[in-house]
């Protein structure tokens, strides 16, 4: 499956548009990420407890959208994007999103 940003392929020809599909995720920071996140943030700089828990977030909201776009018979996304909200404090909410497409060689 091709995901891209781009509002293109080189080198092939979208031959449909299937339409938006995307993958979304819903997780929650627990006691030991925020307590290894909170010594982390008083020392200063990257604050590995949260990068991990926000880098699984987007794996699994991707590996959704990729699961939604091969069961609408897409062989690639594009314009793919992440977005991510707070749903209410310590639980997020992160979606991946793009349109379906089926294509051919150019």
């Amino acid at each position: 499956m091709l995901v891209t940003t781009a509002n293109d392929l080189p080198g092939l020809r979208i031959t449909r548009t299937i339409g938006v599909v995307r993958g979304i995720t819903v997780r929650s920071r627990n006691l030991v990420s925020d307590a290894i996140g909170g010594v982390q943030s008083m020392l200063g700089g990257r604050v590995g407890a949260y990068v991990k828990l926000a880098e699984t977030a987007r794996a699994e909201a991707y590996d959704h959208l990729l699961e939604q776009a091969r069961a609408a018979g897409a062989d690639a996304v594009i314009a793919m994007r992440y977005d991510a909200n707070e749903i209410m404090p310590g639980i997020t909410e992160v979606l991946c999103y793009g349109t379906a497409v089926k294509t051919e060689a150019a």
